[in-house]
């Protein structure tokens, strides 16, 4: 399989079903493609002809692409029922495809306002009310789920729920809005993840940018 990310400074869409793959383990081909070039969309089409141009997106051995990282996670769930990238019962499977729909369709304030951008560091700026909203909507979701399930993470172990919101975790490290100790302590156990810190690393060692992502008005 082949899984087309785009620069992992930035895009924290192809993070997602990167840290699955990692993760859980399983063999794939990375194809880099930096974003917001003369040529990204014409690079990904070349791989993908069927898809829409945008990362992420995964082809398997057939040539089939599947793009969006939700429908990549869901992909991976199929093809590899011996990992448990949803959790096993059925209750908690609901709660965490609730959870992972509602950051893959919502939180428009926070990721206009709190983009990802790994390097950067920008404390306590762009708190507008809206992403504010957004922040306390996500701290309930993740207090919600570790209660309900003791943690470590949102559904206890790993999961494609927790690879959805890696990215929020990401912005929070780099903005550092105000949270709770809860949600700091799961930022921080998904920060320390192996798979995570192999993202940062790679992120923090690329020379690539996107100028107007990486300053702050």
């Amino acid at each position: 399989m082949k899984l087309l990310i785009g620069d992992k400074n930035y895009s924290s869409w192809s993070m997602r079903p990167w840290l699955l793959l990692k993760h859980f383990g399983i063999p794939f081909e990375e194809v880099l493609i930096h974003l917001d070039q003369p040529g990204t969309t014409a690079a990904i089409v070349a791989h993908a002809p069927q898809g829409p141009g945008k990362v992420p997106c995964l082809i398997d051995e057939a040539g089939q692409a599947s793009w969006d990282s939700l429908a990549i996670a869901e992909t991976l769930a199929e093809r590899f029922p011996q990992h448990a990238l949803w959790p096993r019962d059925a209750a908690a499977r609901a709660h965490a495809r609730s959870v992972s729909a509602e950051m893959h369709s919502g939180f428009g304030e926070l990721r206009s306002n709190m983009w990802m951008n790994i390097r950067a560091s920008f404390p306590g700026k762009n708190a507008t009310p809206g992403a504010l909203a957004d922040i306390a909507r996500i701290e309930t979701i993740w207090r919600d789920c570790l209660d309900a399930h003791g943690g470590p993470f949102l559904f206890g172990e790993f999961s494609i729920a927790d690879a959805m919101y890696a990215p929020v975790a990401m912005r929070f490290n780099t903005w550092r809005p105000t949270l709770s100790a809860t949600s700091w302590a799961y930022v921080e156990r998904l920060t320390a993840l192996p798979a995570v810190q192999a993202w940062i690393n790679a992120a923090r060692s690329d020379t690539f940018a996107i100028p107007y992502q990486d300053v702050c008005p």
